[in-house]
């Protein structure tokens, strides 16, 4: 069945199908139903020992991110912050499972930088791209739809849209003031950065946010609407998320578009912007992935697109579509191996597990590995 048709079939249908549980739980905007760790599955002394050692974990200092982002970078040619940036106070954490609240921690309604768990966000935009016929085949040329200079040289017009979600594209240029090579340089020789070899899109994986910002700017092209207009309409305010999240782009990444002056918005923290965000909201994304891309009686985010999203990049099997994987439960050996979860600098994490119905957001405990094993460990036998 066409899965268009399917996000707007009544849950009746759904439920009939066998796609989802009767009893599936979805909070209303503004509220969470919190239940009790037995309740929960959970024994409660150890749950409450989990919650424990993410607190011991927690790491917020400096508190001004600017400093911080300064100093993880000042190794990078002409660095500079071009986004706004935040400060971080303690810790703060949910541990949700069959969509209710068994524990919680520090100021969920805080907004807080995110940093790199935006790219999953980024994803999610580009699955509704995608879900529309805007990318019908990931693996054309990303050329085809964005004309201009970006696209354009010889290395560059291979670059297909599957290159640039799973981080292979080796695109090479400058976007926003930014190098490509200047973005976590590789090697120790500096004279050698701006003349690294080329690597055949698909061939190469690396880690590069300026690279995910010409996929932010892409997107924006082929959609045609700032970015955190498409996330909030189709995403954010089905899901019931709040009105205090916003996404920046930098002071440089304006546009003229359709007559229209937009910001192409940032796919990380790395030079500042992003998302900007609170715990719950967070959390409300986690439960949409956690329920395949449905929330209520709506698909929004198409099963079939998550199941592209979960693939193993051949170069780097703990990735896919700016996704964390646990690819033969290799991160989080007490994890199932079909865990995937977001994750930003600074401790930032939306973990997800379908095959226990576990969500974990951490808010500045860079330590998952050691918590998700500990809330594991805590769910009784």
């Amino acid at each position: 069945m066409n899965r268009m048709l399917l996000r707007i079939l009544p849950l009746a249908a759904f439920v009939l199908s066998g796609l989802v549980r009767a009893d599936d739980y979805f909070p209303p905007r503004g509220e969470w139903e919190r239940v009790a760790p037995a309740a929960a599955g959970f024994d409660a002394d150890r749950l409450g020992a989990a919650v424990s050692l993410a607190q011991e974990k927690a790491v917020v200092e400096p508190p001004d991110l600017a400093e911080s982002i300064q100093a993880s970078f000042s190794r990078e040619p002409g660095f500079r912050i071009l986004g706004p940036t935040g400060t971080r106070e303690g810790s703060a954490g949910l541990v949700i499972r069959g969509g209710r609240v068994a524990a919680e921690w520090g100021d969920l309604d805080r907004v807080d930088m995110t940093f790199s768990v935006v790219k999953s966000y980024l994803s999610t935009v580009a699955a509704i791209a995608w879900r529309d016929g805007l990318l019908s085949d990931l693996h054309a040329p990303v050329g085809r739809s964005v004309r201009g200079e970006w696209f354009a040289s010889e290395h560059n017009r291979a670059i297909t849209w599957h290159h640039l979600l799973n981080q292979t594209s080796d695109w090479s240029g400058t976007l926003w003031d930014v190098a490509d090579w200047a973005d976590r340089p590789v090697g120790d020789d500096p004279e050698a950065w701006p003349n690294r070899e080329l690597h055949p899109p698909g061939t190469h994986w690396k880690y590069n946010d300026v690279r995910i910002n010409l996929l932010a700017y892409a997107l924006l092209e082929v959609l045609r609407e700032p970015l955190p207009v498409v996330l909030r309409e189709e995403i954010m305010d089905p899901i019931g998320a709040g009105t205090t999240w916003r996404w920046h782009g930098y002071e440089n990444s304006w546009v003229t578009l359709d007559g229209q002056r937009i910001q192409s918005v940032s796919g990380g923290g790395h030079f500042g912007g992003g998302l900007f965000i609170d715990t719950w909201d967070h959390a409300r994304l986690g439960l949409l992935f956690l329920r395949d891309g449905r929330w209520e009686d709506r698909q929004l985010v198409p099963a079939e697109w998550i199941d592209l999203a979960l693939v193993p990049t051949p170069q780097r099997a703990d990735y896919g579509y700016l996704w964390w994987l646990n690819t033969d439960r290799e991160r989080i050996p007490a994890a199932p191996a079909s865990a995937f979860w977001a994750a930003g600098f600074g401790g930032n994490f939306i973990y997800i597990d379908t095959e226990n119905d576990l969500l974990i957001v951490l808010r500045w405990v860079p330590a998952l590995e050691e918590v998700v094993t500990a809330v594991m460990e805590a769910m009784a036998p």
